[in-house]
């Protein structure tokens, strides 16, 4: 057997590996609330797990918490494997198969455009919930009768009512166990399914709203029936034993804080309170481990802890400042910014990053899709920011204003996106977009280029249909190829563009005068360019940080119950409080992950300062043109052969817009892969047309950024 197909025996047994385990995980998920699993199976796995070093948490770590855990840490190995041997790349029988269930099924509703598969998976999510709920009633309320509900002082219907009340908690708290993963940006579980951290918020908004429904029916059940029975007094108790009540109240609170500023219309006009409100997560997840106690938290443990491992590697990649060299300001009122970055760091295109200026905002992180290529453009990173919202406004004040700064303190996180270039297994694209929705485009069409000149393979033939309310709007097209870094030889990469102005009937009203500026930037000793933080082996690091992290938690919290707990209270689970088990079990679950994750990182961080280059001083007058500009006949310092092509691919209408279904249902080829970025309703538009049945050959893809 030759290497390649030893690898891919390797890779192919990780993956039957890894879905054996996650069904197993699900399949306990399934029983959990059935009498077999009470009566049986639970207590024969604490009678096996029920050990002096991990008392009676020991059985839902080892059923619930650990699974998730070794498929991340084997996950981060699978995708090392892809990685270095390329098969991130292309079509495979697999992507045939699944081509039909990604065709949108709902294009207009409350979950906006809903693909088959996604609908697919949630239908089962939602039958999850209901097989859950009406186990869970039909087992309590088969212990309740007039003479239980009498032993304990109550009626039958508050003891149904108490019953049902425990049972939303429970099924809120299934919910949690899935609402921490679509957040996780560097987590290795989303890129095991094909999804993206950026495409998967949707999910965490769906499961957001179904937790916080069942959590706000738990406390309301509760409040109805301490007013009925005349203790209403037990919801301000704390207890050391059993549920907290207080801290569960506090973490209701917090939750219906997030869950209100959360919704679209309170979210797109006051921005920043959604966003501020938002941080209160970690006061619910803190009060909601002492509501339900650490042993009850290990169900939903796995998908906090990987947020948490992501979340403070994201804290260490942005402590330091990034080289920001120049940028390029369009008469659209659009901004290009350039950064230096190491060559080491890749990254596939419709990749993002998060940036953070302290002079703008020193809270505020923004999402932008990097432009630029890293095979093309291997020591810049490029972004496109436009001036539509109130932080990009004063950017682009800051840096347009006659007495613009001359440097500013930028922090990143990422480079995020797709692990694969999906895109390439199809004959074609069509590109659709409005507005600054080209964005995104940009990264492919120069990743097209690069290859089309590299790699013995044809790659796509592109069509791109762009939108702009301005003939302003056209100078985003000067954006599509790099000042440097372009082959000279683009011949084999077939690209018509048609450009669409929808609000000039006459082109001789462009304002010709405007032309695209650009500057520089001075540079600062502290400036570091942009780096993966865990290095080019990044996969590798996360999955041992992941291993060692929670090894380094299992012996803290080992050595912590067999010579302290144990001997207090011999799991018995009624002695010792649950409060401070949690709040141990929390403090080493941080331990672990700082001390492992810090090391990483500084391990990393010095490799590459060996290996980095010296940022050379950039200290040049501001031009007062940028090179590259067709659409406004600006002084060109460089005229190539790459632009020239670009120049003659391009159409442009006035006065019009895109004739979309004719478009589309017009292109040729066995596979049309269709991505569309824009408004909703130029994304509702294609979503309907590619899910009509008028061509089965278009495979629609929607890339969204309007959370």
């Amino acid at each position: 057997m030759d290497s390649n197909g030893g690898k891919k025996s390797i890779q192919t047994a990780m993956e039957v590996l890894l879905g054996i385990v996650f069904l197993g995980w699900m399949m306990m998920w399934i029983m959990m609330p059935t009498s077999t699993y009470r009566q049986i199976w639970q207590p024969k796995l604490r009678s096996e797990t029920n050990s002096t070093y991990f008392g009676t948490q020991g059985a839902n770590m080892l059923t619930f918490t650990f699974p998730i855990l070794f498929i991340a840490a084997l996950g981060c190995v699978y995708l090392h494997l892809r990685k270095k041997d390329g098969s991130y790349n292309g079509c495979n029988g697999r992507n045939q198969r699944l081509a039909i269930w990604r065709r949108p099924a709902i294009v207009k509703g409350p979950l906006g455009i809903v693909s088959g598969i996604e609908l697919a998976f949630s239908s089962m999510f939602v039958a999850l919930l209901i097989w859950c709920f009406s186990s869970f009633l039909h087992v309590g309320f088969k212990a309740v009768n007039a003479q239980s509900a009498q032993a304990d002082g109550e009626k039958v219907w508050e003891a149904k009512l108490d019953t049902a009340a425990l049972r939303l908690g429970l099924l809120g708290n299934i919910c949690c166990g899935f609402l921490f993963f679509p957040v996780t940006r560097g987590s290795s579980i989303l890129p095991l399914v094909g999804l993206t951290s950026e495409g998967s918020i949707k999910y965490h908004m769906w499961i957001g709203h179904i937790v916080m429904t069942l959590f706000t029916a738990h406390g309301l059940c509760y409040i109805i029936l301490g007013a009925a029975t005349g203790h209403i007094s037990e919801l301000l108790k704390w207890n050391t034993i059993g549920v907290a009540v207080v801290p569960g109240e506090v973490a209701l609170i917090a939750g219906l804080l997030m869950w209100a500023t959360s919704i679209p219309r309170v979210r797109r006009k006051m921005f920043e309170l959604f966003y501020y409100t938002h941080h209160l997560y970690f006061i619910f997840l803190f009060f909601f481990l002492l509501h339900v106690g650490i042993s009850f938290f290990c169900y939903i443990l796995p998908g906090i802890y990987l947020f948490l491992l992501d979340r403070y590697l994201r804290f260490l990649q942005s402590r330091r400042n990034v080289r920001l060299v120049s940028a390029r300001i369009l008469p659209c009122e659009a901004i290009e910014l350039n950064f230096s970055k190491s060559p080491g760091l890749t990254y596939t295109p419709t990749s993002i990053v998060f940036i953070n200026m302290p002079s703008i905002s020193a809270l505020q992180w923004h999402p932008f899709t990097v432009t630029s290529n890293s095979s093309m453009e291997p020591d810049k990173l490029s972004v496109i920011i436009k001036n539509e919202g109130c932080w990009t406004q004063k950017l682009y004040q800051m840096i347009s204003s006659p007495s613009s700064v001359d440097r500013l303190d930028v922090s990143v996180e990422g480079p995020y996106g797709p692990v694969s270039t999906h895109f390439l297994r199809h004959d074609a694209l069509i590109m659709v977009s409005g507005g600054s929705g080209i964005t995104p485009f940009i990264s492919i069409i120069r990743e097209l280029i690069f290859r089309s000149t590299t790699e013995s393979s044809s790659v796509p033939r592109v069509l791109l249909i762009c939108a702009f309310k301005n003939s302003e709007d056209l100078t985003m097209l000067d954006l599509l190829l790099p000042i440097t870094g372009t082959p000279s030889d683009i011949s084999r990469f077939q690209l018509q563009l048609e450009a669409f102005v929808t609000r000039e009937k006459d082109p001789t009203n462009a304002q010709a005068q405007k032309q695209l500026r650009a500057m520089w930037f001075k540079p600062s000793p502290t400036d570091a360019p942009i780096s993966p933080v865990l290095g080019q082996n990044n996969w590798l690091w996360l999955g041992a940080i992941i291993s060692a992290s929670f090894i380094m938690y299992l012996i803290l919290l080992g050595i912590l119950n067999r010579y302290y707990i144990y001997p207090i209270d011999h799991n018995t689970n009624n002695i010792y409080s649950y409060s401070s088990k949690a709040l141990f079990s929390l403090l080493f679950i941080c331990v672990g992950i700082a001390t492992t994750a810090s090391a990483a990182v500084l391990w990393n961080k010095k490799q590459n300062a060996m290996k980095a280059q010296q940022i050379q001083n950039m200290e040049a007058a501001t031009p007062t043109v940028s090179p590259g500009s067709w659409f406004y006949n600006a002084d060109r310092e460089l005229e190539s052969l790459p632009h020239q092509s670009l120049v003659q691919a391009t159409k442009v209408h006035f006065g019009e817009r895109p004739n979309l279904k004719k478009m589309l249902l017009e292109c040729e080829g066995s596979s049309v892969g269709v991505l569309v970025c824009g408004p909703t309703k130029m994304r509702h538009e294609v979503a309907t047309i590619c899910s009509s049945g008028l061509a089965d050959h278009l495979h629609f893809e929607s890339i969204s950024f309007s959370w």
